[in-house]
């Protein structure tokens, strides 16, 4: 079976069922044969792969592969080169240190759509756009990492996980690529520079 990219839109969770009658991957992907190759917050939005391939899966998913998971994170406040500095370096969680391994102030993306319901705005306090990546993938791990330096994120985007993007995928799309073309794929993929 091939490995699915999914721009899973706000508010649905990554999983195919569940007992509150929340929105599921099951209104987006016909087969639930496929499970996440790690999860995505119900209140985050962006790039889901699924597959039936458990090695893929591992491959993808487990942080001792170091593959590189990024993120478009809308703050609220005036993002500066300090808190950039102090994610680079690490902060403090709940659970121990974590960090990103990369961390960029960016403009607005150009490729973003429209958020329902959208992003709350005040009139007197500024927003920011960072790119984030990170390697490990704890439980609201960026929200809590912007939060430690004092930049609560608004809205989160996984963009690209290894060498997989978003590019072409509107909220709730999927893309199939065949499993010898994804093993092809991941053995070939270096990080790229921050764009």
């Amino acid at each position: 079976m091939p490995l699915i990219l999914l721009n899973k839109p706000f508010r649905v969770l990554s999983q195919f069922s569940d007992s509150e009658n929340r929105t599921t991957l099951a209104g987006f992907v016909a087969n639930p044969a496929v499970y996440p190759a790690g999860r995505l917050d119900f209140d985050s939005e962006g790039l889901v792969i699924l597959t039936d391939d458990g090695r893929l899966q591992a491959r993808i998913s487990e942080p001792r592969f170091k593959l590189d998971k990024y993120y478009w994170v809308q703050v609220e406040g005036e993002a500066s080169a300090r808190e950039i500095d102090a994610l680079l370096a690490g902060v403090r969680l709940k659970d121990g240190l974590a960090r990103a391994t990369a961390a960029e102030l960016i403009p607005e993306p150009a490729i973003l759509w429209p958020r329902t319901p959208p992003i709350r705005e005040r009139k007197h306090i500024p927003a920011s756009w960072l790119n984030l990546c990170i390697i490990e993938g704890r439980n609201r791990q960026v929200r809590r990492m912007t939060a430690a330096v004092g930049l609560p994120a608004l809205r989160l985007i996984r963009h690209r996980v290894g060498p997989w993007t978003l590019e072409g995928l509107e909220p709730g799309a999927t893309r199939e690529i065949e499993t010898a073309s994804a093993w092809q794929a991941l053995n070939a993929y270096r990080s790229p520079p921050l764009d």
